[in-house]
């Protein structure tokens, strides 16, 4: 079984022992069914992960000594920010946790007019943190050990008046742009944002005024897809044309 890999929201340093966070405990525990002297690795989602093993177990507490520092590149150098129309429930969770996985750098969900989702201010805060839960996790998963931010869900309107995204695109059913007969960004390491509508799709209008903020529309090719395919597909392309695939 591959060395199980644990996101610890202290920072991480080597020869210190740390208590693993309650949700930790119970993974690490009753799902891992680790052992005292079992080892992991451990991250803070700031950079580098830390080898350890399991110390101490107790019926509420589990803690581990940590034994390293090690500093692998994880990170892909293409910055690509993924604005996701938010979309139902697993759609939504499908779509953050492979654009981790495909090693996007940030993520903002977006409303947009056909949006079917809509939320109080105090579900949108508790349904944000699940989707950071999300990418926390795949984090665990895939190996990488800096955690991409999720920010806070804001319309699309209001993203693309304060969008800094240096390149972008849009992925618009009816362009005839394919992503792979764009020339390469310059330079990749600066931000480059593509938006990817909800379940519905966008509108027209959504599309125009994101071209006229400056965002390029591209095509996914002759099919119509998913939204949380849709976003797998544009960002795969994206690092094998430009990125570290």
């Amino acid at each position: 079984m591959p060395i199980p890999r644990i996101y610890s929201e202290s920072k991480l340093s080597p020869n210190s022992t740390i208590e693993l966070s309650e949700a930790s405990r119970r993974h690490v525990v009753q799902v891992l069914r680790l052992k005292q002297n079992d080892h992991l690795v451990l991250f803070d989602g700031n950079g580098g992960e830390f080898p350890a093993t399991i110390d101490h177990i107790e019926k509420r507490s589990v803690t581990a000594l940590i034994t390293d520092r090690e500093n692998p590149e994880r990170e892909s150098p293409l910055a690509i920010h993924l604005f996701q129309g938010i979309s139902k429930g697993e759609r939504m969770d499908y779509a953050i946790q492979k654009a981790v996985e495909n090693g996007v750098r940030e993520i903002t969900p977006v409303f947009c007019e056909r949006s079917v989702v809509k939320l109080d201010q105090k579900r949108l805060d508790k349904k944000t943190g699940h989707w950071r839960k999300v990418v926390i996790s795949a984090c665990e998963q895939c190996g990488r050990n800096i955690v991409p931010p999720v920010h806070a869900p804001v319309t699309l309107h209001k993203m693309l008046a304060d969008n800094n995204s240096k390149q972008g695109f849009i992925l618009d059913p009816k362009s005839r742009q394919r992503l792979s007969e764009l020339p390469p960004p310059k330079p990749v390491t600066e931000s480059i944002g593509i938006i990817v509508g909800p379940e519905g799709g966008l509108t027209d209008q959504e599309i125009i005024s994101a071209h006229e903020r400056g965002f390029h529309g591209v095509t996914m090719g002759p099919r119509i897809l998913r939204t949380e395919t849709a976003s797998v597909v544009a960002i795969t392309i994206m690092q094998t044309l430009w990125g570290d695939l």
